[in-house]
């Protein structure tokens, strides 16, 4: 039965898509079942994905409001597979206020296609709305990508707060999957002092691994890739790939 992690932070920008589509990618290149869930309406890990977003074949949005079961519309790709969304999904965190269980939806959905992988990784919108919500309630863990820059911190109080909540009132089982730092420089000190911060903030969560600041991280998603297919010797594939590893270190004990 595959573990669902859910890849959240409601800042923007902090490399949590390119997180979520790299992560999947380099798994996928280790033999791992891996399936990509974006429930981000700006499709951003679709077409990170190599998936068109702009099709006309269903998606999350169609799976959400019942209209397609989540194994149909399931598209396979060189870097894994891929529950696609675009902007239409955005109507979908409307329609779910009215819905019946409406904070489980998304969790009832993934159980047609959860036995078929290892890890689901579901890219959450930045925000802490109804979508992230079925997220929170759908996932084992939350995996948090943090930036190395100064605001870093900020929000991530709400977060945690969002995620306790759920605990306590909706999901039980969920716990903090770890933490990522992103866009670390090792030649700034002050990359080092936010390091150090979030690594206090989050006793014993924060991966060993760090993302550098890469130019090629940045170039992939406008090919349509992502950066192991764009460029597997620059720095940013490389700690993705050492990500991966320490993923399945600390899962698999």
């Amino acid at each position: 039965m595959g573990k669902i992690v859910a890849v959240a932070n409601q800042k923007g920008g902090v490399g949590k898509t390119t997180t979520c589509v790299n992560l999947c990618c380099a798994l996928h290149d280790m033999g791992v079942r891996v399936l990509l869930c974006d429930i981000d309406p700006q499709g951003n890990a679709t077409s990170g994905m190599g998936v068109d977003k702009a099709g006309k074949a269903p998606n999350l949005y169609d799976v959400l409001v019942g209209a397609v079961p989540a194994e149909k519309v399931v598209v396979s790709t060189k870097y894994g597979d891929v529950i696609p969304s675009n902007a239409v999904l955005s109507g979908a965190g409307i329609e779910l206020v009215n819905a019946e269980n409406r904070e489980f939806v998304l969790k009832n959905a993934l159980e047609s296609v959860k036995d078929k992988y290892d890890y689901i990784f579901i890219d959450c919108p930045p925000s802490l709305e109804m979508l992230t919500l079925n997220a929170l309630c759908a996932a084992d863990s939350v995996f948090i990508p943090v930036q190395c820059e100064y605001f870093a911190l900020e929000g991530l109080t709400d977060l945690i707060n969002t995620i306790r909540m759920t605990k306590k009132a909706l999901n039980p089982k969920l716990d903090i999957e770890g933490v990522l730092l992103t866009m670390f420089d090792s030649r700034t000190n002050f990359s080092m002092q936010v390091a150090e911060e979030v690594k206090k903030f989050f006793k014993g969560k924060v991966y060993n691994v760090m993302i550098p600041r890469n130019v090629r991280v940045s170039e992939a998603p406008s090919h349509g890739v992502p950066v192991l297919a764009y460029d597997k010797s620059s720095r940013g594939a490389v700690a993705y790939m050492e990500l991966a590893k320490e993923f399945l270190r600390r899962n698999r004990g």
